[in-house]
């Protein structure tokens, strides 16, 4: 999943939104997924679903933060 995940990030900052969108959705029951799909929705302009999926992910403090920064952010995160 891991993979996935940072392939979803690579996606994203690919301009390749609804590729990105899909392998989120695959794994939204995991909080990292979650926080990746709060920042998709961001970038898309939904800023409700993006509120509601940073909720989900326990990330509310990431709301403001610019999306293709926290990408990077999360991406770190996960490549260690």
């Amino acid at each position: 999943m891991q993979n996935e995940l940072v392939r979803a990030i690579d996606l994203a900052l690919d301009d390749q939104w609804d590729e990105a969108h899909e392998i989120a959705q695959r794994y939204e029951s995991d909080a990292t997924a979650q926080w990746i799909h709060a920042v998709l929705h961001k970038i898309e302009g939904d800023l409700g679903n993006s509120r509601y999926w940073y909720r989900q992910a326990g990330r509310l403090e990431w709301v403001e933060k610019e999306p293709l920064e926290e990408l990077r952010s999360i991406r770190a995160e996960l490549t260690g």
